[in-house]
C-alpha cells in the first residue's frame, strides 16, 4: 500500500516561497499510472487541488494557481514536491500529498503551514 508523508517549514514569511515535500513509500513515483497531486485546504474552507505531477513526469495545475505554482519530482529519492512563489496569508492552510491511480486514493497526513510575519 501507498504511503504518503508531507515534509516542509510550517511558517513561511510573505513574498516568500514556500517548499514542501511529498516522500512515497509502497509504491514508485515513475511507475503504475499514479497522478500525484498537492491539495490544500485554507481554514474554514473546502479543498483546492494545486496541480499534480504524472508518473511520467507530465505536470498538470490548477488555472488559478499556475502563475505561482510548480511541482517538480526526484526519483532518485522517490519524492515529489510543491513550491509556491509570492506567497500571502491567503496560503495559509493544511497542505496534503495525494496518489491516485483509479479507483485508489492515497492521503499523507496533511501539514500545516502558515504565512506570516
Amino acid at each position: 500500500q501507498v504511503q504518503l508523508q508531507e515534509s516542509g517549514p510550517d511558517l513561511v514569511k510573505p513574498s516568500q516561497t514556500l517548499s514542501l515535500t511529498c516522500t512515497v513509500s509502497g509504491g514508485s513515483i515513475t511507475t503504475g499510472n499514479y497522478y500525484w497531486s498537492w491539495i490544500r485546504q485554507p481554514p474554514g474552507k473546502g479543498l483546492e487541488w494545486m496541480g499534480a505531477i504524472r508518473y511520467d513526469g507530465s505536470t498538470y495545475y490548477n488555472p488559478s494557481l499556475k502563475s505561482h505554482t510548480s511541482i517538480s519530482r526526484d526519483t532518485s529519492k522517490n519524492q515529489f514536491s510543491l513550491q509556491v512563489s509570492s506567497v500571502t496569508p491567503e496560503d495559509t492552510a493544511v497542505y496534503y500529498c495525494r496518489a491516485t491511480q483509479f479507483p485508489l486514493v492515497y492521503w499523507g497526513q496533511g501539514t500545516q503551514v502558515t504565512v506570516s510575519s
